[in-house]
């Protein structure tokens, strides 16, 4: 069974599984905070890796590229909750309270909190509106998310930092950018919105550091990427190409073939 996932308010979101499922590449243009009720979530991004064990509760930042596999518990169940955590919402916060948030350019992926009895009542509570007991209407909706807001800052209040730093995503080096997160299958609108461009500037800065088009650039360097799985790591294509950005097995094989003019097994 495919996972299930249901919006129970506009920002409060439901995920149910009962087999390993993996997720599509996902661009998370809010932050949220998640809570992993059952089995486990393993995040990759362009850093590294983490793993979301059960009870475990994080903060996951905007503006990046994640993708996921989600692995049921013990139960048999996966199940996971977040909680967007609005931009308008913030900024209204932030002028209420007198908050300044200062712009960091350093960005730690792992946003942990230490078990904390406030946090882990909070998600008790949107339990009833996942068990449809209970109605969510849009000014409980924004009440919750403000209670989530005002938890993470008790937890740690260092965090007004990510929570408030309102500035749009700054031109970064397109290269190192697209050389760490090639293998993520998004639009070239995402990748330009990530790099600080218009899709329209990321285009011509894209044509300068690599005199050639995204599309082509991106095909080349997955195809790359997977003749050093194949030859020295010994994998095979059916383990690795949806890790690569390829949406499909066959699509994979058509484009190597028309590469190198070899199939996988004679490369």
């Amino acid at each position: 069974m495919a996972e299930s996932s249901e919006i129970i308010f506009d920002k409060l979101v439901y995920s149910c599984a009962f087999e390993k499922y993996r997720g599509h590449e996902e661009f998370i243009p809010e932050h949220f905070l998640g809570f992993q009720l059952s089995g486990e979530t393993h995040a990759f991004y362009a850093d590294g890796n983490t793993v979301i064990s059960e009870n475990q509760i994080l903060l996951v930042r905007k503006n990046q590229l994640i993708r996921t596999i989600k692995y049921p518990g013990k139960s048999g169940k996966y199940q996971f909750i977040s909680i967007s955590l609005d931009s308008e919402i913030l900024r209204q916060y932030a002028l209420e309270n007198k908050i300044i948030g200062e712009h960091s350019k350093q960005h730690k992926q792992k946003l942990f909190f230490e078990p904390d009895e406030f946090l882990n009542a909070y998600f008790l509570s949107l339990r009833p509106y996942i068990n449809k007991t209970k109605e969510a209407k849009p000014k409980l909706a924004n009440l919750k998310i403000r209670e989530a807001i005002e938890l993470i800052l008790q937890s740690n209040p260092d965090l007004k930092n990510v929570l408030f730093d309102f500035s749009e995503p700054y031109k970064i080096d397109l290269e190192e950018f697209m050389n760490q997160n090639y293998m993520f299958n998004v639009s070239v609108e995402t990748f330009a919105k990530l790099t600080g461009r218009s899709a329209s500037g990321f285009k011509r800065d894209f044509a300068k550091a690599f005199k050639t088009t995204p599309k082509q650039w991106l095909r080349e360097r997955r195809l790359d990427e997977a003749v050093y799985r194949i030859k020295y790591k010994k994998e095979k294509p059916a383990d690795f190409y949806l890790d690569l950005g390829f949406e499909n097995l066959s699509h994979f094989y058509y484009a190597f073939k028309q590469k190198f003019g070899l199939t996988t097994t004679e490369i």
